[in-house]
């Protein structure tokens, strides 16, 4: 008979276990005992795809979230590796990206699942999408296969390539510039590019810190250059990233404040405001000229995954940055 296969539940709170307050506001619960049963009373049936046990890391709305939670979460991988054949993480929406992308980067070697999901509707209410989104999050996580990745609605995602992209749909999650992971209907269909599961025993390397001070700045008509110059006065910034036009081109006028930076040594991340556009700042002059002065592109990579890879990079290794940022990791 095969042995039945073994998740941790790494619980982080979320909308899955909120409950309604009298003024109609969603807020977790206050006791962890009670938050937990909530999670277990969603789907009492889970056991009969893995033995599951639970660990605490924390009961918060996502938006709380912070780059210490990612490093519990990363040292409670870390111990737990062996023990376990998958992992599922039970998340808010609003961070749950970000999350995803800490974890694709703080860990290396990972040949097993490790499962993101919650829900858009708390799991107490009838109507709510947490029992799908939990049971196809534990049998992704038994699966043969390996990485970080979302579970939401039917979509399977990458962690380094999600974004929420809406709050209020059930399927709140998008890749950005490039194709799902796999996807849920009757069955659960992976693509054949998706790293298959490491059998043979082998260790996880896993880097926690992350750099919570930098900025990102959304280009607009009419922006003032002055505003990030004045930003560089601000010595508890180590980074910046900034969201501009289209293939990442940037209005004339900001050339002294990419270069007061570089004098400075700051990185300044250019990515693009297109959900699914990538930066080709060498074609128009707008962009060029920023490049030259040292603009770090940020390629067709996600908000979410550009902005961990500079905290991560600027506590490890700051004098790498742009190598960093250019290193897909997919």
């Amino acid at each position: 008979m095969a042995r039945k296969q073994k998740v941790l539940v790494l619980f982080c709170g979320g909308t899955i276990v909120m409950e309604e307050r009298p003024d109609g506001s969603l807020a977790v619960p206050d006791s962890k005992d009670s938050a937990i049963k909530i999670l277990r009373d969603v789907e009492p049936r889970l056991s009969t795809i893995a033995e599951y046990d639970i660990e605490f890391i924390a009961n918060i709305d996502s938006t709380n979230i912070t780059p210490a939670d990612w490093d519990r979460i990363l040292h409670c991988l870390k111990k737990h590796y062996k023990n376990y054949d998958g992992f599922v993480i039970t998340h808010g929406t609003d961070t749950m990206a970000y999350t995803a992308a800490a974890l694709s980067i703080a860990i290396k070697g990972l040949g097993k699942p490790v499962v993101l999901t919650g829900s858009q509707i708390p799991g107490g209410r009838i109507e709510s999408d947490a029992k799908r989104n939990l049971i196809n999050a534990f049998k992704l996580a038994t699966m043969d296969l390996s990485g970080v990745f979302i579970v939401f609605d039917e979509r399977i995602i990458l962690g380094s390539r999600a974004t929420k992209a809406s709050e209020s749909r059930l399927d709140a999650f998008q890749t950005v510039n490039g194709e799902d992971a796999g996807e849920i209907n009757i069955e659960i269909n992976i693509k054949s590019w998706v790293p298959k599961r490491n059998t043979k025993p082998h260790h996880i390397q896993v880097r926690p810190g992350f750099e919570p001070d930098i900025f990102v700045y959304t280009l607009t008509p009419g922006c003032d250059p002055g505003d990030l110059e004045f930003l560089l006065n601000n010595k508890k910034i180590k980074g910046i990233i900034i969201r501009a036009y289209g293939t990442g081109n940037i209005p004339y006028g900001f050339e002294r404040f990419f270069k007061k930076a570089r004098a400075k040594k700051l990185p300044v991340v250019v990515a693009s405001q297109c959900l699914h556009g990538k930066t080709l700042m060498h074609l128009y002059d707008v962009g060029r000229k920023v490049l030259e002065l040292g603009a770090i592109e940020g390629r067709e990579q996600s908000l979410e995954n550009l902005a961990v890879k500079l905290m991560w990079g600027l506590r490890h290794e700051p004098h790498r940055i742009e190598e960093i940022i250019k290193e897909t990791g997919y």
